[in-house]
Parts: C-alpha cells; structure tokens; sequence
C-alpha cells in the first residue's frame, strides 16, 4: 500500500464562494496538489484555488493531450485518454510513495462525469482515497436560471450532447426535465432533437454558469452555432401545481 493519501475534492460550478468548506479547508493544507488543464491553458480547476494554497505546495499539472480535437467517436480518443491517465496515476504515485498526501482538484462533483474518477479508479486499491463531494455544474446553472427543474414525481435525466441523435430523441421521450451536457459543437444537433421532441421553446441555454462572463437565455433565442466548452442545456419539468 502507498503511504500517502489521497484526496480527490469537489470545487463546485466555477463560483469560488460555491466551494464546500471542507474542500477549502483541504486546499489550504495540502502539501501536493494535482489538476488538470488544457494545453497552453491555466486550467479551470487551478484558477478557482487561487490564493489558497500553501506556499511551499507541490503543483502537479495534468495536461490533457488533447479536448475537442479528436471526436469521442474516434478509437484514437479511447487509447489516447486511457494512455494519458495511466500517466497521470503514475505522476500521482510518486508523491504517494513517499508518504505524502496528494489533493486532486475537480470542477463540479467528482463522480458526476468528472476526470478526476479515473484516476480515483486506478489508485483506490493502492492507498487511502476519499472524495469531497462539491456542488454539480448543473446545480449552479439552475440555480442561476432560477429554474425549478423537477416537480412532484418527474423523472430528471443527464443526456451527453455527444450521443447520436437517434438515442437522444429516445432518452427525452422517457423524461420529464433533462439536463443537456458536452453541448460545445453538439449545439446545432441538440436543437434539432428538442424540435423533435416538441421540447425546444422551453429549454433554457446557460453558458459559463456562476463564473465571469455568465449569459443566460432561452435556446429559442440563440443561433443553433457551437456553444463554449462551459455550456448546457436545461429543459424544465412539468410544473404541475401543488
């Protein structure tokens, strides 16, 4: 077993008052941190613990080899991602051999498609690992919208903008409210699906929800063009009164 621990934190949606008080906490104390980033970019994760971090602390900078360059459809996606976090873990493990503990920083919730989970997985038999559970993005983005998503007995689903749109306009059929993520340069075929669904004047488009530069608007109001990487799609419930 590796003598260091491993602390796997939560930030929450982008706003740094979001973050729990026990992620803080940790972030002031840690003495070796981790976070992913894009190439050539500071990295989302290590901006939102600016001036919390120790003086003295190890920075280990996770960077993906590639984000929207290569489609999730692609089979060099697979290999390349599993390759880059089989180097991760093994950068994670240096510091956890010699009895140092290690906090690897997450936006949103760790287990909530967050990258953080597959060094988790690869590292979990190996040493003490906890997770700091932090405020999911999609709870940030309703709140901002002040959109009361789910009513009496909805049923809420979480549907990747990268599925087809066959599979997409299936999953909405059996929902009430659905989250819409990994919009990006899905946008145009989300929309598409929603007409379908006869759910596109109710859905709500939020982009870069709780941080700098937030734009809140009804989809029917933007042009169908690519979204940032920090976008979703909300389509509310029933509402049904109480």
């Amino acid at each position: 077993m590796l003598q260091g621990r491993l602390f796997v934190l939560g930030l929450g949606p982008g706003d740094p008052d979001l973050m729990t008080v026990k992620a803080a906490r940790m972030i002031a104390a840690a003495p070796v941190v981790a976070f992913f980033a894009k190439q050539g970019r500071k990295g989302h994760a290590r901006s939102m613990v600016d001036g919390q971090m120790r003086h003295d602390v190890e920075e280990l900078r996770l960077e993906y080899p590639f984000t929207t360059e290569v489609a999730v459809e692609d089979p060099r996606y697979l290999t390349g991602m599993n390759e880059f976090y089989e180097v991760c873990a093994e950068r994670l493990r240096a510091p956890l051999q010699t009895g140092r503990d290690v906090t690897l920083l997450c936006e949103g919730d760790p287990f909530l498609y967050g990258s953080a989970m597959y060094l988790f997985d690869r590292l979990r038999t190996e040493c003490h690992a906890e997770i700091v559970p932090g405020v999911p993005g999609m709870s940030g983005c309703w709140s901002r919208a002040n959109l009361p998503m789910t009513h009496g007995d909805d049923v809420l689903s979480v549907l990747p903008g990268t599925l087809d749109e066959e599979s997409l306009l299936a999953c909405l059929k059996l929902c009430d409210a659905a989250v819409l993520i990994k919009v990006g340069r899905n946008l145009p075929k989300i929309c598409r699906v929603l007409r379908a669904a006869g759910l596109f004047e109710r859905a709500v488009y939020v982009e870069r929800g709780t941080m700098a530069g937030e734009h809140i608007v009804k989809l029917a109001e933007r042009e169908d063009g690519p979204a940032p990487y920090f976008s979703m799609v909300l389509v509310p419930g029933r509402r049904y009164a109480r």
